[in-house]
């Protein structure tokens, strides 16, 4: 690992670590420390998604009791709200995020053999499954971020800020319906963690997501494996409801495209726009081999010169998820994706640009960021300040120097 970003993460990882267990505005108070993205000034809380890629780092770096005390607190808000919320702000409670707590139990439970936490972990993470499968099913069967829950009184609020950060001009009388749209789309599109994205634009809420199905499917493969460790004698029916699963993606597969993608459930339609959430399926060996063979097609695509762009050029509507944006999350989804079906020397080529992106810039400015341009390897703009960011940032790049065997 390069010695100055080595020193760095030494000083300002434990700044990113909060402890705050009473409710203080509108932040919620959580019983263990839990690291936030940022050592200070932007994302002052405990995130979902994010914390799986930094606690990745995390483990890596023996900082185990942080992450337990990460996981720890997500069941804490699963036990009093019935799902992960996006993060612990009392605004947060409209919404979740992409479900990869039961990755975080199976990478610690890797590392410490606890049964006895595991079994408390796999009652906990049936809750989060209800909640996906109560709350977040469509008309087809499988799942998208179909989040119709209102707090009608940040409709006026919303309606102007979604449609600003996906370059869309407002209406200067809106209809409520107008309100209402942008509200459940924008919602929805906050919960996939793609805020903003050409995938879905403002109708997020009308799509089976495929990186939100191979999430699931994968969640269904780890509460498998637990109840088989665990001796629940649940195992047939996990694994039922992951061959449900597999057989319902099907209606995901683009034959025209030769790709897993986003499909609109009231239309039919396929989302125009490629993405990594392509390589889901991958990520979690729900692809066959000869689906895999055609998806790897789109990897030439999204190879820019400093990393994997979030989604292809052609259709970018310029979205902060969109071309020729580097995101951390992206570059470990598509490594493990490669890894998992034999295309190491892809993989390898994701891993090493990652690391020159991160010291490059880091070496420029003294800093890690929260995402990255492609083309250029700067700091990507975006529509708001681009936030200094270790979390998961650093948890990826920590990753890809174990994988390559540099710490």
């Amino acid at each position: 690992m390069n010695s100055s970003i080595k020193r760095y993460l030494d000083a300002n990882i434990e700044k990113t670590v909060k402890h705050i267990t009473e409710d203080s505005g509108n932040l919620l108070g959580l019983p263990f420390p839990y690291t936030t993205p940022c050592a200070e000034e932007d994302f002052q809380e405990l995130y979902y998604w994010d914390t799986y890629f930094t606690n990745v780092g995390l483990l890596l770096l023996g900082k185990t009791e942080l992450v337990k005390n990460n996981i720890e607190n997500m069941f804490y808000l699963i036990e009093k709200y019935g799902f992960m919320p996006n993060g612990n702000r009392t605004f947060y409670l409209n919404r979740s995020q992409p479900p990869f707590l039961s990755e975080m139990v199976k990478d610690l439970f890797n590392v410490t053999k606890d049964k006895q936490w595991l079994s408390h972990a796999y009652g906990v993470l049936k809750k989060e499954y209800d909640f996906w499968q109560g709350k977040r099913v469509t008309t087809t069967g499988l799942n998208g971020y179909i989040n119709h829950e209102l707090f009608s009184n940040v409709l006026e609020k919303n309606y102007p800020y979604f449609y600003r950060r996906l370059g869309y001009t407002a209406k200067e009388n809106p209809t409520r319906e107008d309100l209402l749209d942008a509200y459940y789309g924008g919602v929805s599109c906050y919960e996939s963690g793609w805020d903003c994205s050409s995938r879905f634009m403002d109708k997020g809420d009308e799509f089976d997501m495929i990186d939100l199905n191979s999430l699931l499917y994968g969640m269904e493969e780890n509460m498998r494996r637990f109840s088989e460790i665990l001796g629940t004698g649940e195992e047939k029916e996990w694994e039922s409801r992951k061959n449900a699963r597999r057989e319902k993606s099907a209606l995901l597969w683009n034959a025209r495209r030769g790709l897993f993608m986003d499909r609109n459930f009231k239309t039919g339609e396929f989302s125009p726009y490629a993405s990594v959430a392509s390589f889901y399926p991958m990520y979690v060996n729900m692809a066959t081999k000869e689906q895999a063979e055609k998806t790897v097609l789109l990897f030439d695509d999204l190879n820019l010169e400093y990393g994997i762009s979030a989604g292809e050029s052609k259709g970018s509507n310029g979205c902060q998820w969109d071309y020729p944006n580097v995101w951390a999350p992206m570059q470990f989804i598509m490594y493990r994706a490669l890894k998992n079906y034999g295309y190491d020397d892809l993989a390898l080529i994701v891993a090493r640009k990652n690391i020159k992106l991160v010291e490059g810039c880091f070496e420029k400015t003294e800093n890690l960021w929260e995402k990255y341009n492609g083309l250029t390897g700067e700091i990507a703009c975006s529509d708001y300040k681009a936030p200094k960011m270790i979390g998961w940032t650093a948890g990826v790049y920590i990753f890809f120097n174990h994988e390559l065997g540099l710490i």
